[in-house]
């Protein structure tokens, strides 16, 4: 019976033993299984805060409603410009009629007709300019003056290797015959 005991206790300080060279393996090789319970960890987290930026709140049918009204405007002008051309070529006098009742109409009211058109879509697009969703735009690097970019001033291009040679008896012969004397 001593025996068994012994081997007992001996089984479990061999089990400690094995508990500390893994973790001392571990040191220098990292346990697989926990570091993919770490990146899927770290994915799913990622997810979770992607879904939660583009998660839409729970609206009501009025806010629906002016929303559905507040993207109508510009597929209705496209739409009604098509629309236009198709009534042009089925119904050519009818649409004399109308373009010809559209010349009566005084030019203030053409004004105020361009300016609410205007500053709708500008309104838009000033907002989705301001909007927390455009991101900021990108600091662009100074451009360095090399082959392929061209300076803005025709005397950046002298440099060091273009400097006058006085000691160079024919391009001194080849100036003095370009410019005459």
């Amino acid at each position: 019976m001593g025996m068994i005991g012994g081997l007992a206790r001996a089984g479990g300080a061999v089990a400690t033993l094995g508990r500390a060279a893994q973790g001392l393996s571990e040191v220098f090789v990292p346990n697989a299984t926990e570091g993919q319970a770490l990146v899927h960890a770290g994915r799913k987290a990622a997810l979770d805060q992607l879904g939660a930026e583009f998660a839409l709140p729970k609206r009501g049918l009025f806010d629906r409603v002016v929303d559905g009204l507040n993207r109508l405007p510009r597929p209705l002008l496209a739409l009604g410009t098509l629309g236009l051309f198709v009534y042009a070529m089925a119904e050519p006098v009818g649409f004399a009629a109308r373009m010809e009742g559209l010349g009566y109409v005084p030019d203030p009211l053409w004004w105020l007709l361009g300016a609410i058109v205007g500053f709708y879509f500008g309104a838009r697009e000033l907002h989705y300019a301001r909007g927390p969703s455009a991101p900021p735009a990108p600091e662009l690097p100074e451009p360095v003056h090399s082959a392929w970019i061209a300076p803005d001033r025709p005397e950046e291009v002298a440099g060091p290797e273009v400097e006058e040679a006085d000691d160079n008896a024919a391009l001194a012969e080849w100036r003095a015959a370009r410019s005459g004397g």
